[in-house]
């Protein structure tokens, strides 16, 4: 099936390259639609390009004769219609306006305003100065672009434009192409696949005002929802009241206690293919107190433990693929690991929680994935641990 992809130019020396870029994506048998940023416009022509795609290159957010009513009257803008239908956005050469203008949402040309409303996988090529690549500033808002689940490919080293010689040219057209061809397969890799993913932390009451809950944000399970999402899967989110809302349009229903969530999960595993069950869920049940307690004395919280739901998933689908998460605190990687091998699950993803860079609330995370065998990720952003703990489960589906 033809693909759409968007290639946006933007105002690096490195613009001129992107021709064979767009070439070789028209030789697949792509359709490539060029976007470039008013600065593109006077470094290149767009005339080459429009040669190599076929395509007429978009550069103005406004066209010549705008009319708002033809807008309202049909219901389709432009931008939001060309990255509905792409499959991939590809930004090279990716200056570092770009990307902080991308990092804090700035749109104010045909391109920025476009990836605000993009669902499909990003590209970015940074291209630039090696000093302007090596800034914090550029280097903070690569991180805030990974945290997005946007991919970067980083510049190579090398003799640059300015004359100066160090990281800051653009990687090679070859390393980008594969990137897109890899990314572009992806998107059909779980495609007839039912996906449930929990995410967040639950809440018990104590009495009718207060409660007590722990410090999961559900950052890595929307990020596993929206990465299975992207490749092509069926989702079905169950997610915290409280937790963050997935970037995408996935389906999803909302649990605040353990009770709750355990309703929802075994009523809809009946039908799926592979549970994620990341939600950190109340190891404890408690009396619930009616009314608001005094504050004018003491009183007892009685913590009793509670069934686990993990160990009823397989009861109810003994067919599903379940993959189980373990946090722990203060242990060692040895310790984690035994505790980890005991669960009963097809994959157990197992991290540390007490750590402020890694784990609950934070957008980065160090995992063990265990299988068949183990896997080690290093300190990565939730986005891309998501796209290995799918990598490791499409392996053994």
């Amino acid at each position: 099936m033809k693909k759409t992809i968007v290639v946006g130019v933007t105002g690096g020396i490195a613009a001129y390259k992107m021709v064979e870029l767009v070439e070789k994506l028209k030789t697949q048998g792509n359709r490539t639609v060029v976007v470039m940023t008013p600065s593109a416009m006077k470094i290149t022509s767009s005339k080459d390009f429009e040669k190599a795609s076929g395509e007429k290159v978009i550069s103005e957010l406004f066209q010549k004769n705008f009319d708002y009513r033809k807008i309202l009257k049909a219901r389709k803008v432009e931008h939001i219609s060309l990255v509905q239908s792409a499959n991939l956005i590809v930004i090279a050469p990716a200056t570092a306006n770009i990307i902080a203008k991308l990092a804090q949402g700035i749109a104010d040309d045909y391109l920025t305003t476009s990836i605000l409303a993009a669902t499909c996988p990003i590209i970015i090529c940074p291209s630039m100065n090696v000093y302007m690549w090596h800034h914090p500033a550029t280097q903070k808002n690569i991180s805030i672009l990974k945290s997005f689940g946007y991919h970067i490919i980083d510049p190579d080293s090398g003799m640059l434009a300015c004359g100066y010689e160090g990281q800051g040219r653009l990687a090679a057209i070859e390393t980008i192409l594969q990137q897109i061809n890899n990314l572009t397969k992806l998107t059909k890799q779980l495609q007839g696949k039912r996906i449930v993913v929990t995410a967040g932390g639950t809440r018990e009451p104590i009495d009718d005002v207060r409660f007590i809950t722990n410090k999961s944000s559900g950052k890595m399970g929307a990020a596993i929802a929206e990465s299975a999402y992207l490749r092509g899967a069926d989702v079905l989110l169950l997610r915290a009241k409280t937790s963050v809302k997935p970037r995408l349009d996935i389906k999803e229903k909302l649990f605040e206690t353990a009770d709750d969530l355990e309703k929802l999960l075994l009523k809809e595993i009946r039908d799926y293919d592979i549970c994620i069950h990341t939600a950190a869920v109340s190891d404890f049940s408690i009396k619930n107190i009616k009314g608001k307690l005094s504050s004018d004395e003491k009183h007892t919280v009685i913590l009793e433990p509670r069934q686990k739901i993990l160990d009823q998933i397989k009861r109810v689908n003994p067919k599903i693929f379940l993959v189980a998460f373990k946090a722990e605190v203060g242990l060692s990687d040895k310790q984690l690991l035994e505790k980890a091998r005991k669960i009963q699950a097809n994959m157990i993803v197992a991290n540390h929680v007490g750590r402020s860079d890694r784990g609950f609330e934070s957008d980065n995370n160090e995992v063990f994935i265990l299988g068949k065998t183990i896997r080690h990720v290093l300190l990565s952003p939730k986005s891309v641990v998501s796209e290995i703990i799918l990598d490791e489960i499409v392996r053994a589906c």
